[in-house]
């Protein structure tokens, strides 16, 4: 039986539907708003693990070609492996969703929303943010939901709720919210320099709207959910637990407070491995084996908890707002044009920067129409960075935190018609013990300086955690910690990672592993990193505060100009025979766009400078009274026809081409030959008439004197005499 539900947001109704589609999944839902659609279905295994210690969730968000009517280009016609931003809407759609489902569950879950349709006006994410929870929601897997999600933007001065393409390409602030109707659970996104206080205004316009989507999902519920599928209940329970805590507790509160990293792993396991050592006999069940192992967990939260709320202080010795030791360096590589390297702590980025051209830029040909970056940022997290052996290659993880690294430093990057380079960050992770992608915001900002890159202003990015008691509401205990360690992270209620610059923010992103957090908590944590991000850009600005003044001699070389609309054509030529021969000529490339603009891309200054003084000579209609190098085209009877510009000759007549009385053209030039010459008028008929200069007078008493134009030798030309 079909059943649906419907809501308005801003004049366009959101329809979701179940029963129609894909009716053999455990829950489907089929969502749409305006012209896009998403089919949002939820699976689970037939069979349950008893004892299991983590979620085994996938969400695989896909989008079709067919949707904006399109055929995947290339070779292959069919949609292949995912691209980047399906797999970082489907982390949008996994990280607030995981936390609400239960561990007891104990069976594989599958969440697929697909994109079947899209107007290229409204973007189908939050779409499917919407119909992945409702599919789960009204499914019979157990789930602590739903979530909703929602983007709010700033538009001309306004927030506004779920915009359009346009209007997100005008908003000055980004974000994608995600949460229950208790709270904010997710948020991620970008801005240009705006206040903490329009940040929690957005916040707060955005749960009230996820409020209403999930009540709307409730409804949906209401009509078609199933019952719920039981949770696997654990039948055995580790024996001589009290005798296990009371021997490691003690020795394990210590362990936990060695300074380093490692020295705090190797004492963790030095104290597991002997207690463990003691219940051989009883650690052969694997039962027993899993509940020991969740019982040093359970420790380990309950120490690093207690301790932080209790005396303010963190397992590497730090007070809660204490930042970790900071060195920066610039130029560390010889050969690349830009490169630093950033270290917090025990988390090091080496951030490499590299100068492209136009034709280096990003494409994207995706269902949202295609376009081009010239910003890229990779970050890349090889295992060696936490000291493992592991499989190199490039996982969600290094997808979603090089865009946020990349979101945060975009707003503060120079247009093209400031700095006309196509710019590449690379972040190489070499150590990592909390907040690598914000490191990688810090490290991308000081290579890009090193490179030459005239960034609007610096950037710099922190990592927040949060430590409460109890739920985090009214009136209990929390802490908000500045720059947390990889274990403040794993063990506490909050990720919070906040980019920008002096005057504002410009990137965040948020994980909260509790149902929600108060505006209090909210308010500290937002006023607590812009503290922690001044003082980190303080420490940068030390080392290197502005770009460089000449960008690398290995770099590309641009050179920009604006010429004549309807003078595109004659540049180009027919086929584009002309732009063809020049860049051979000077060993360029030349890219021409629309309003005008040409760049000229060399190797060298002097090719690049070569090349645009040959296009001007293009575009730049002949000049009486100009000096020309020319090239002899035909050799005649009466004269030498010489091109001065490319399709464009003159005739040097015979007595034009010296002071003395000459018997044969050729005695002076031959074909082939490049030669100074003035343009000394354009009769009616539109024919250049041009004298050969063939001499300086160190006396200057020739009749005309006339300086070579754009370069080159700046003595005097003599014309010659008519005779």
């Amino acid at each position: 039986m079909i059943q649906k539900v419907t809501f308005q947001i801003a004049g366009q109704e959101l329809i979701l539907e179940t029963g129609r589609i894909a009716k053999q999944a455990n829950g489907s839902v089929f969502a749409q708003y305006a012209g896009s659609a998403v089919i949002a279905t939820a699976c689970s295994s037939s069979d349950a693990v008893e004892g299991l210690d983590y979620v085994p969730l996938t969400v695989d968000y896909n989008e079709k070609y067919y949707a904006a009517g399109k055929i995947p280009g290339g070779f292959i016609k069919r949609e292949s492996r995912p691209k980047d931003k399906e797999i970082l809407v489907s982390r949008l759609i996994d990280r607030p969703m995981r936390p609400l489902f239960d561990k007891a569950f104990g069976r594989e879950i599958q969440v697929v929303p697909t994109t079947l349709s899209t107007d290229q006006v409204n973007p189908p994410d939050i779409l499917s943010i919407i119909a992945s929870s409702a599919a789960v929601h009204i499914s019979d897997i157990p789930f602590g939901g739903p979530i909703a999600g929602v983007r709010v933007c700033s538009v001309d001065g306004e927030l506004v709720v779920n915009p359009t393409y346009e209007q997100i390409e005008k908003s000055t602030l980004e974000i994608m919210v995600a949460g229950t109707k208790d709270g904010i659970t997710m948020v991620e996104g970008g801005a240009n320099e705006v206040s903490e206080d329009l940040m929690i205004a957005a916040l707060e316009k955005a749960h009230a709207m996820i409020i209403e989507l999930c009540d709307l999902q409730n409804k949906l519920r209401e009509l078609a959910g199933k019952p719920k599928l039981p949770l696997t209940t654990v039948s055995f329970t580790l024996d001589n637990k009290d005798a296990i805590r009371s021997a490691a507790y003690p020795r394990l509160e210590a362990a936990c407070f060695l300074p380093t990293k490692g020295e705090r792993h190797d004492g963790i396991k030095a104290v597991k491995t002997d207690i463990a050592s003691q219940y051989a006999a009883q650690l052969e069940d694997e039962n027993q084996k899993k509940l020991f192992d969740a019982l040093f967990e359970d420790m380990q939260y309950e120490i690093l908890r207690s301790t932080i709320l209790d005396k303010g202080k963190r397992v590497d010795g730090r007070g809660t707002e204490d930042i970790r030791p900071i060195n920066c360096e610039v130029g560390i590589l010889a050969r690349t044009h830009g490169s630093a390297l950033f270290t917090r702590g025990e988390t090091q980025a080496l951030a490499v920067t590299t100068l492209g051209t136009v034709f280096d830029e990003q494409i994207f040909d995706d269902i949202d129409g295609d376009k081009r970056e010239h910003f890229i940022l990779h970050y890349n997290f090889p295992p060696y960075s936490v000291g493992e052996v592991g499989r190199m290659g490039t996982g969600r993880r290094e997808i979603g935190h090089g865009n946020l690294a990349r979101r945060s430093l975009e707003a503060m990057i120079p247009g093209k018609d400031v700095f006309p380079y196509t710019i590449r960050v690379v972040s190489e992770i070499m150590e990592s013990n909390g907040s690598s992608s914000m490191a990688s915001v810090c490290g991308g900002t000081l290579s890009m300086l090193h490179a030459g890159v005239p960034m609007k202003k610096p950037v710099a990015g922190i990592a927040m955690g949060l430590i409460t008691e109890g739920k985090g509401g009214p009136g209990d205990r929390f802490a908000v910690l500045s720059d947390i360690l990889g274990e403040e992270d794993h063990l506490g209620d909050m990720d919070f990672k906040v980019a920008g610059t002096e005057d504002g923010i410009t990137g965040f992103q948020m994980d909260i592993k509790i149902a929600g957090v108060s505006p209090e908590i909210m308010r500290k944590a937002l006023d607590q990193a812009k503290r922690g991000r001044l003082h980190i850009l303080s420490i940068m600005n030390a080392t290197l505060a502005k770009p460089v003044e000449a960008i690398s001699e290995y770099a590309p070389k641009i050179v920009t100009l604006r010429i004549d609309i309807d003078k595109i054509g004659a540049l180009i030529g027919p086929g584009g025979k002309n732009v063809k021969a020049l860049c051979e000529q000077f060993g360029v490339r030349i890219n021409t766009e629309d309003d005008g603009t040409v760049s000229i891309f060399g190797k060298n200054t002097k090719d690049a400078e070569d090349a645009k003084a040959a296009v001007l000579g293009i575009v730049l209609d002949p000049e009486v009274g100009r000096i020309y190098n020319g090239t002899v085209k035909r050799i005649m009877d009466f004269g030498a026809f010489v091109e001065i510009l490319p399709g464009k000759e003159g005739l040097v007549h015979i007595s034009k081409l010296s002071r003395q009385r000459v018997a044969l053209v050729t005695e002076v030039v031959k074909e082939g030959d490049s030669i100074p010459v003035k343009l000394l008028e354009i009769d009616r008929m539109g024919r250049l008439n041009l004298s050969y200069i063939d001499a300086i007078d160190p006396q200057g008493s020739s009749e005309q004197t006339e300086s070579r134009p754009q370069g080159g030798s700046q003595g005097r030309y003599n014309d010659r005499p008519r005779r």
